[in-house]
């Protein structure tokens, strides 16, 4: 009898208690001291423990500028300061010599004052090392080091080592007499006997290990006939390498010897509104491994080599409404790995010989699903014949839909589709055929 007393007395407590606690909560509520329905604001809760800091802007060039100067001291000066904080680096009307390329920095925008706005390399240097550069060495013995100068960015090659990864790249740190310093270790052994090379080639304007980043409204001239040709994986006119969430809007990179513009290991890089022409290699450059890109609205024509050359693991991205025109080999070319891309509203025309190739690639390896449609591909094969889409790859769910093949004047493109013995018939619909002297598609035996 006594436990159910107790039981009750210590019920009634508890109901007591909540009710007291209800009556305090309504009251709060009717006062507006507490609202359920509140919600923590970013303004109120996110600068607790770090401050928020305005966004630096820094202007370069003449004296009314915060940092005076055309150089790429002056503009790097600027860059370093406003990657402090995130910010624009706006560089004033003008030329400005580019000794060493201008580095970008995350969260840091280059914004030139149009085309009037020029960054021009300067001078190209090479001289040979006299004894072998050898795999993780920070010193090169040369011929002459005359011209050469610390912060210069140099590349380092052989004959059996020119090209993408085998070139090495880093930065002078120091010279005495004929040794060269440099800041990063030689990825591979280059011969003094075998035409070993160093030299000042390098790009205007890099991104590396870098992420949101915006370059616009400026001109990156290569001064191609001063310079050295350029590795494309490792230099450019404007070079992206391992970055991501990078944008180049209303950019002029012209006559650069190598690439125009390069990006190898990225992901989500946008090039739009841009021209870019003269280059000694490519126009335009993605690969190994760069997902997520955007081409778009550009203009690449006059380029030695192909207009826009894709090549290993560019996946999941658009190419549109551009002009791929008078480039000395393809218009458009794309291979290894290079899967579930969008080609429309192009139009790819007078070029040196084919205006589209699929690369020679196994099965396992080809282009797979991409799509090209409502491209116009006309009057390619300039260097003597062509066609207007040429496939050496056994590329699976190739669609190719309401394109445009036409072929005036001189008819040096040949047929709108070649398909050669290690390709695959694509699938065709509601494309438009003129003239071509050699019928609408030719079949490899």
């Amino acid at each position: 009898m006594f436990g159910y007393i107790y039981f009750c007395f210590i019920f009634e407590k508890i109901i007591n208690h909540i009710a007291m606690k209800n009556l305090i909560l309504m009251l709060l509520l009717a006062t507006g001291t507490i609202n359920l329905n509140a919600q923590i604001t970013e303004d109120k809760a996110v600068y607790l423990v770090s401050p928020r800091i305005v966004e630096t802007e820094i202007t370069v060039g003449g004296q009314a500028a915060d940092i005076p100067g055309f150089s790429n001291r002056s503009i790097q000066y600027a860059i370093d300061a406003a990657a402090k904080t995130g910010g624009t680096v706006r560089l004033m009307p003008g030329l400005y010599e580019i000794v060493a390329p201008v580095s970008m920095k995350s969260n840091v925008k280059l914004i030139g004052s149009g085309r009037e706005t020029i960054l021009k390399r300067g001078k190209g240097i090479q001289t040979r090392f006299v004894v072998d550069a050898d795999y993780a060495e920070l010193q090169i013995t040369v011929e002459n080091s005359d011209g050469f100068e610390p912060g210069m960015k140099i590349q380092v090659t052989d004959n059996d080592k020119s090209s993408c990864w085998g070139v090495s790249t880093a930065y002078i740190t120091d010279i005495q007499d004929n040794v060269i310093y440099i800041d990063e270790y030689l990825k591979h052994d280059y011969r003094s006997d075998r035409d070993g090379m160093i030299s000042n080639a390098s790009s205007v304007i890099e991104v590396i290990g870098a992420e949101n980043v915006y370059i616009s409204n400026l001109t990156a001239e290569g001064n191609r006939n001063e310079n050295f040709l350029a590795d494309g994986c490792n230099s450019a006119g404007i070079l992206v390498l391992k970055s991501k969430n990078i944008t180049v809007d209303n950019v002029h990179v012209k006559d650069f010897n190598g690439e125009g513009i390069s990006w190898q290991i990225t992901e989500n890089v946008t090039i739009r509104n841009s021209e870019i022409s003269g280059s000694g290699n490519t126009g335009m450059h993605p690969g190994t491994g760069s997902p997520f890109t955007l081409i778009e609205n550009n203009n690449v024509h006059s380029n030695d080599n192909d207009g826009l050359f894709i090549c290993w693991r560019v996946y999941n991205s658009e190419v549109r409404n551009n002009r791929f025109h008078n480039n000395g080999r393809y218009g458009i070319c794309t291979g290894h790995k290079d899967t579930d891309v969008l080609f429309t509203g192009n139009r790819i025309f007078n070029n040196g010989s084919d205006g589209i190739h699929l690369r020679g690639e196994r099965e396992s390896n080809a282009p797979h699903r991409n799509t090209f449609q409502e491209n116009v591909i006309e009057n390619n094969g300039t260097k003597g014949s062509g066609y207007g889409f040429s496939i050496n790859s056994p590329a699976r769910d190739l669609k190719l839909v309401n394109n445009i093949f036409r072929s005036t004047g001189e008819k040096t493109q040949k047929a709108p589709i070649y398909i050669m013995a290690n390709g695959i018939q694509p699938e065709l619909t509601g494309n438009q055929m003129e003239g071509h002297p050699e019928g609408d598609v030719i079949v490899e035996k």
